[in-house]
This record gives C-alpha cells, sequence and structure tokens, in this order.
C-alpha cells in the first residue's frame, strides 16, 4: 500500500488544530502517517494532540500518529523536521486550520494516480490538485485564485504559485534531498516546490494532476508590512529560478493586468 506522509506544524495552534486532525482522522485511507511537528507550544496544543494520537491508535484506522515537540527556528526549519522524519512515500503539508474536503480525499488521490497499481520507480514524482478557501471558522469562501494548469511543470510557477502547498504531494525520496532553505522567511515553500519538480523532470517521472479539490485552506490575514516582505522575497525566488529579465517582464505583465482589471 502507498504510504501518505500528512506534516502538520503548530505552534499555539489550539484555536484552530481540532478540524485538522479531526480531517486527517477521518480519511478512509489507512496507508497515513501523521506528523505533528510542534514548536513548544504554550497553550494547550501537545494536550490535543496527545489525546488525538491516544484516539487514533485505540480506533485501528491504520493510521500512525507521531508527535515532535521542541523550540525551532521558523515554520521552514519545523518543515525541515518534518521532512527528515517522514516515512511514507509521498508527503504534504497540512497545517494547523487547514483540512481535507472529504473523508475519501486521499483514498480518491490513490485511485486516481493509480499509484498502488505502479512499481515503486515509476511513481509521479508530484500529485496536484485545486484548492478552496475557508474562514477562520472553516467555512467555504471561494476556490482559490490561481488555479493549478492541466499538466504542471517547473516552468508554470513563472506566473505564480500555482499550486498551493497545500495541494502539493511531493515523492519523499525526491523531496529528502530537497530541503526548505531557511534563508527564506516567507517564500522557501515556492522554492522548495519548484525544486521539487526540477528533479521530477530531470528522473524523467510524471506529475499526476487529481482533477479534483484536495485542500481547504485557511485564509489568512497578513500586515501590511510582511505582505510585502512576502512579495520581494518571491520575485527574489522567481529571479532565480527564471531569470531576472524573464521574470521583471512577467511581474510588468502583472501589474498592467492588474491595472486595466
Amino acid at each position: 500500500m502507498i504510504r501518505i506522509t500528512v506534516v502538520t506544524i503548530t505552534y499555539n495552534a489550539e484555536k484552530v488544530l481540532q478540524r485538522t486532525l479531526d480531517s486527517v482522522y477521518g480519511q478512509t485511507y489507512e496507508g497515513v502517517e501523521h506528523l505533528i511537528v510542534d514548536g513548544a507550544s504554550k497553550d494547550h496544543t501537545i494536550q490535543m494532540v496527545e489525546a488525538y494520537k491516544e484516539k487514533s491508535d485505540a480506533s485501528g484506522n491504520g493510521h500512525k500518529v507521531i508527535i515532535l515537540s521542541e523550540p525551532d527556528h521558523g515554520i521552514y526549519d519545523a518543515m525541515n523536521k518534518g521532512l527528515t522524519q517522514a516515512s511514507g512515500d509521498y508527503i504534504v503539508y497540512m497545517n494547523a486550520g487547514d483540512f481535507f474536503p472529504q473523508t475519501d480525499t486521499l483514498e480518491q488521490i490513490v485511485q486516481h494516480c493509480q499509484l498502488n497499481e505502479l512499481p515503486s520507480d515509476d511513481l509521479p514524482g508530484v500529485l496536484y490538485g485545486n484548492t478552496d478557501i475557508v474562514d477562520s471558522d472553516g467555512h467555504y469562501l471561494h476556490p482559490r485564485q490561481h488555479q493549478p494548469p492541466q499538466q504542471l511543470t517547473w516552468r508554470s510557477f513563472r506566473k505564480g504559485m500555482l499550486v498551493c502547498h497545500q495541494a502539493f504531494y511531493a515523492r519523499t525520496d525526491i523531496a529528502k534531498n530537497q530541503q526548505y532553505d531557511t534563508r527564506y522567511r516567507f517564500s522557501a515553500d515556492v522554492d522548495w516546490c519548484i525544486r521539487v519538480m526540477k528533479e521530477t523532470e530531470r528522473m524523467g517521472l510524471k506529475l499526476c494532476n487529481t482533477q479534483m479539490v484536495v485542500a481547504n485552506y485557511t485564509e489568512e490575514g497578513t500586515t501590511t508590512q510582511n505582505h510585502r516582505a512576502s512579495l520581494l522575497e518571491r520575485y527574489r525566488v522567481m529571479a532565480h529560478h527564471y531569470g531576472h529579465v524573464q521574470t521583471f517582464l512577467l511581474h510588468c505583465w502583472f501589474v498592467v493586468r492588474a491595472v486595466f482589471n
């Protein structure tokens, strides 16, 4: 059975974490490893995940829950810890507040991409799908603005991060060799996804479009200062991978399009 590692990063997340835990617990697919990487929370986060692990272990649902709680150096450092610990065939990040749209989401992904029918060396390098945006209470708002192309490649991200991080399933053996670059504060996930897709292409592997919504992502409120810093950092990431001239011209087009739309 193909195993999927779901990594959840937490820090003082008691207000939004339960729906994420319930979502993973409720997955009908048995081949799930759930890693909760906590940054030494000071609220009730750890008590929640310990109760969740106890419930999952007693349920016989086939899921394996692992908890790691210790201080970290930011979210991407925590993501690297999850990457190091992961033992599944694929890894996906489902952070506190985010959740799967249906109880059989993982089962549908595995079936659609025919993962259990393929030799391990031929498994797609990346599985991806659509994302819906929800509010802080988990209520549906709208589809994510960026939609994945029918056929994704590493060049697709020239037009922005077309696949949400929570809807991006990387083959773990590839991902482990592409650690998050912690020099980035806001956009290491963009850089990581591009590098994983580059390596997938180098290995001659496919990227499988699941043709379905695979994640509900909680809309975040970001300060103007952080938003600006994030945009500047993302520009640096894109210039690194696609070149300064092409990145500049594309961003000029983004501005023109925004003005006339």
